[in-house]
């Protein structure tokens, strides 16, 4: 048509009144494992938007999924005849800025967007009418007989606007007759509770007093959220120095800017103490999210997030995916975590996530931790983050002193794991009525357990593991597969009785030893496997900087981020795991956890001590430890992965095939062997490494090959990695092929 025509004008007129009927089409994106959209006619009465949340017809069900995408009015999608979308859910919508990252983690990752998208959507659950929150509050009316008890009640909500007559009646330590007699008296109203999901953190509440090298850090911090850009800043600071109240700062700051923060720890068990302190610097806690925040309360949240009216989240790695709609400050805290890899489904790490997202969101991204990652220390070298340092500890307290024992030389006898120096420097602890801590990064009982008749080991059935013993709950269990079964009194190989022995220690066995050798001295076992899930594990901790225990007996769980101002002593029973398992960070995560473990003595006012017991006092991560030369590990360990051309100087991508016939998976991994070696490889700085057996070669019964891809930092790994995939056969049923983008764990 020429629309200068007159005698076409009608026509074009006729054409565009069709087109500006014809009902809108968008692409939908449903959370399944697939990288593609469906088109969708959208209802006449319904105005969609990318991000809706929508029910679309899915074959012969109903679906959830996101409009993607809008296509303006009369578009048309290939000619076919399409469905129409069925409703729109009356949920926040997913903004903008969350979208962009779901797309950069799947092209990143190469993960399907359908994937991707499970990571940030949830399904809106039917959950029942909420009972209104009541409380109760003073009248100005004094009750026509006041005794005591009524007086205390009266009292007790002084300073308050209202309380609940629970939380009165416990608060004035009366019943709950009380309360209601009050009520009945006309002292007291019940009011209806707004249902708000958080109460505003105020950032003027009670400002920390800190110290020269607190405040100049913080001063640094406060202008870069101020500043409203992109950027990242790491924090850098010995265990105990107040890295948390630096970025407490940058937190109101950006409160003051009108605008979110994310606050990311690696476990939940962190969050305890890191929830008081925050509500006595801002008033009130900031929102949590995690696995064990109940569905109503996530929903609360997901919808405060959404809106601006939850100002601060604290929470997993999952938290990153809220749908903020004004992001200002995004914190990493212990950045230097593994536990911020997600190793199942979608392989990310939340703390390279976070920097996208900041990216993305146009606000400033702080990552803070004793013991920085190679990766960001590398970053911070070269600029491309802020670097803010606290070489000392808050009110000039001293590091930890450190020795080691080298058990070559003062083995413990034989049966037991505690050295003689190490059991008398204990005592001394105790006798001084302080904490002493017992650290050994190995779960149960013992990691072995074996007939010293014929010498059958328990196996898991599902894996190429063995089964860990747990005493406290008279099993065998596998750490990779959940595998259980009872601990037998015969040996299931020879039927030999009472000739089953354990081989090794876990922090089970050490309970024990610890029991016999400090009779009646209050004693705590703390791993991450005991009953009682996160709020036993938060009770727990909150006794043992209470006091209440004199010695912990723990795994990694009470190795970093926690404060007990009372221990003054540590003992690593065993400082060489990890040295010695063909892991390319292992001496970067020893050394990281050694520190931070080591860091939790003299946090109070007594001064602290710490003793490595290793066969290995000579390798370079114990000499940078006991020298306090923390510099001198970084520049041997940078040099030496610059050398190698690893990670942040090269770039790795792994390759896993998993499944239940071992011939037809290995298969499978050379055939992708083949394609990797005749893909194009211009630059040349492509290396292929395998198919191998990975280290862990079954896993709930599935037989695993592993593939490593290498290249060099500015290689188009990702283009390289689909181009492999797509030379490659679809695999045979039941085998998987996994892609892990710059790998974490190599097992």
């Amino acid at each position: 048509m020429n629309a200068d025509d007159p005698d076409q004008k009608p026509a074009l007129a006729a054409h565009d009144e069709a087109q500006a009927g014809a009902p809108a089409i968008v692409d939908v994106l449903a959370p399944l494992a697939l990288d593609m959209v469906w088109s969708y006619l959208a209802p006449p009465d319904l105005a969609l938007a990318a991000g809706d949340i929508v029910r679309i017809p899915f074959g012969s069900r109903e679906a959830i999924g996101v409009v993607w995408a809008v296509h303006p009015p009369g578009a048309t999608v290939g000619g076919r005849k399409l469905k129409t979308v069925s409703g729109r859910y009356d949920v926040p919508s997913l903004p903008d800025g969350l979208r962009t990252l779901l797309d950069w983690i799947a092209r990143y990752t190469l993960a399907p967007r359908g994937q991707v998208l499970r990571l940030a959507l949830r399904h809106p659950e039917k959950l029942p009418p909420e009972a209104p929150r009541v409380a109760v509050a003073a009248t100005g009316r004094l009750p026509a007989r006041l005794t005591p008890a009524r007086r205390r009640a009266l009292a007790a909500l002084d300073g308050h606007d209202a309380m609940s007559r629970k939380g009165l009646a416990v608060a004035a330590g009366v019943s709950l007759a009380v309360i209601n007699g009050l009520i009945d008296d006309g002292s007291l109203e019940t009011r209806v509770l707004p249902d708000t999901p958080a109460p505003a953190p105020d950032p003027e509440f009670a400002p920390a007093a800190l110290s020269d090298g607190q405040a100049g850090a913080a001063a640094s911090l406060r202008a870069a959220v101020a500043d409203g850009q992109f950027g990242v800043t790491l924090i850098e600071g010995v265990t105990g120095s107040g890295k948390t109240e630096v970025f407490f700062e940058a937190i109101a700051e950006a409160l003051r800017q009108g605008r979110q923060a994310l606050v990311m720890m690696p476990e939940i068990a962190l969050t305890a103490q890191f929830l008081d302190r925050f509500a006595a610097r801002f008033g009130v806690r900031p929102a949590e999210w995690h696995s064990g925040v109940s569905p109503r309360q996530r929903e609360r949240i997901h919808a405060g997030a959404a809106s601006g009216e939850i100002q601060v989240v604290t929470g997993a790695r999952s938290a990153l995916f809220l749908p903020f709609s004004k992001l200002g400050l995004i914190v990493v805290d212990e950045e230097h975590e593994a536990a911020y890899k997600q190793e199942d489904g979608v392989h990310y790490h939340a703390r390279d996530m976070a920097v996208v997202r900041g990216r993305i969101e146009r606000c400033h991204v702080a990552l803070a931790s004793a013991t920085p990652s190679i990766e960001s220390r590398v970053n911070a070298m070269r600029g491309r983050y802020g670097h803010l340092r606290l070489p000392e500890r808050f009110g000039q307290r001293a590091m930890p002193r450190l020795s080691a024992i080298d058990l070559r030389k003062q083995a413990p006898p034989k049966g037991r794991w505690l050295s003689a120096p190490l059991v008398e420097a204990a005592r001394e602890t105790l006798a001084r009525d302080e904490q002493a801590l017992f650290y050994l990064n190995r779960r149960g009982y013992a990691p072995l357990t074996l007939c010293r008749s014929c010498g059958h080991r328990f196996q898991c059935p599902n894996c190429s593991a063995s089964l860990v013993e747990h005493r406290f709950r008279r099993a065998l269990i596998c750490h990779h597969c959940g595998h259980a079964e009872r601990r037998p009194d015969a040996c299931p190989a020879c039927g030999e009785v009472d000739a089953l022995v354990p081989a090794g220690p876990g922090v089970e066995r050490l309970a024990e030893e610890v029991a016999a050798l400090f009779p009646g001295v209050p004693a705590i076992t703390l791993s991450s496997d005991l009953a009682g899930g996160s709020e036993r594990m938060r009770k727990e901790l909150d006794a043992v900087a209470a006091g209440d225990f004199r010695i912990i007996i723990g795994t990694q769980l009470v190795a970093k981020g926690h404060n007990f101002p009372r221990l003054t002593l540590v003992g690593v029973v065993d400082a060489d795991v990890g040295l010695a398992t063909g892991d390319p960070r292992g001496a970067e995560r020893t050394f990281q956890m050694l520190q931070q473990v080591t860091g939790r003595a003299g946090r109070g006012d007594a001064p602290g001590r710490a003793i490595l017991q290793t066969h290995q006092p000579e390798h370079p991560v114990m000499t940078a430890l006991l020298s306090g030369q923390s510099e001198r590990f970084y520049a041997e360990e940078i040099a030496a992965r610059e050398a190698a051309g690893l990670a942040p100087f090269g770039r790795l991508a792994a390759i896993i095939v998993a499944g239940p016939d071992r011939q037809a998976t290995e298969a499978h991994a050379q055939a992708l062997a083949r394609a990797a070696h005749a893909a194009p490889n211009a630059s040349g700085d492509l290396v292929v490494l395998g198919p191998a057996e990975a280290p862990l070669a079954i896993v709930r019964g599935m037989h695993r090959f592993r593939l490593l891809i290498k290249s060099a930092r500015n290689t188009d790994l990702q283009g390289f990695l689909r181009a492999v995939l797509a030379a490659t056969s679809a695999p045979a049923a039941r085998i998987r092929v996994t892609v892990d983008v710059d790998p974490q764990s190599f097992f």
